[in-house]
């Protein structure tokens, strides 16, 4: 017996899957444990996270602005973010980046394009969004509209189901941070 199922009888796999196959997971050796439902959980991450790079790509592309990277889109909507030029540490907090290198790569690749500026205040210098950057954004926030929202809206999700799938993200990446703490006191 391993993960607590009978492998002689494949009627007994638990959780059964489409087909009784079990979990639909990447690694079955991670999904034979104590909780295999975390595997799957993990396997639609990897797979939403590469959908929705591509799809971030793909309509910053066809906004009108080729050749920028999944961080450096998001870290464009993040300084449009309300209007207020952000400082590189917040930038980072919020999107949760652990090596500001990327964030910086990012700041100047979108700087040289006309995408945002830094501006001093103080001591401090902010990123703001340009006039450029702004229009980008809201070519990108009509076709997000136009194409995804419009689609999304189809599949009949209450807006309170997305609400509750996106809260147990942010509840898994606290605890996924929490354990990347731990493994590296290891």
């Amino acid at each position: 017996m391993a993960g607590g199922t009978d492998d002689t009888n494949p009627e007994a796999s638990s959780p059964a899957g489409p087909g009784g196959f079990g979990p639909i997971v990447s690694s079955a050796h991670l999904a034979d444990g104590a909780m295999p439902a975390l595997s799957e959980v993990e396997f639609g991450m990897i797979l939403a996270n590469h959908a929705f790079e591509r799809w971030m790509i793909r309509c910053m592309t066809a906004a009108g602005q080729p050749g920028l990277t999944a961080t450096e889109i998001l870290v464009l909507h993040t300084v449009t973010h309300r209007g207020k030029p952000k400082r590189l540490a917040d930038i980072c907090l919020v999107l949760g980046i652990e090596d500001t290198h990327l964030a910086t790569y990012a700041i100047r690749k979108l700087e040289a394009k006309g995408l945002v500026a830094r501006e001093k205040s103080g001591k401090e210098r902010l990123i703001a969004i340009t006039p450029e950057g702004e229009t980008a954004c809201r070519r990108y926030k009509d076709l997000r509209e136009r194409i995804l929202v419009s689609g999304a809206e189809e599949l009949g999700i209450s807006p309170e189901a997305m609400t509750n799938v996106a809260r147990l993200l942010r509840v898994l990446s606290g605890h996924y941070d929490q354990a990347a703490r731990t493994a590296a006191s290891l």
